[in-house]
């Protein structure tokens, strides 16, 4: 079973064919079915070699299809000092890219 790990956004995942991932915000205008390459690609094995890069392995490249962008759910925060009437609520939604592996 041939599996890659792949950075972006910061992170790290682990990805195989087929897979749906749910990364952060990609950069740029991303259509429905476009294509995308990661070239980050931190370790890859076929089942019978691993090869982990350093930082990135040479020559491997994961490709995958853009499926679509949302925003999660609203997260608030809230800063409060007791005894000086300081009270502050913000909020925050961040945006996610979905993308379907097709080829490692």
């Amino acid at each position: 079973m041939k599996f890659a790990v792949i950075e972006t956004g910061g992170k790290q995942y682990k990805v195989l064919e087929g897979d749906s991932i749910k990364i952060e915000k990609l950069s740029g205008e991303n259509k429905e079915g476009s294509k995308i390459t990661f070239d980050q690609v931190v370790l890859f094995d076929d089942g019978s070699k691993t090869e982990l890069g350093a930082p990135y392995v040479s020559g491997k490249k994961v490709e995958g299809k853009f499926l679509k962008e949302e925003r999660d759910k609203k997260i608030r925060i809230q800063k409060f000092k007791s005894k000086s009437n300081y009270d502050k609520i913000i909020g925050h939604r961040q945006t996610h890219s979905f993308v379907e592996i097709t080829k490692i």
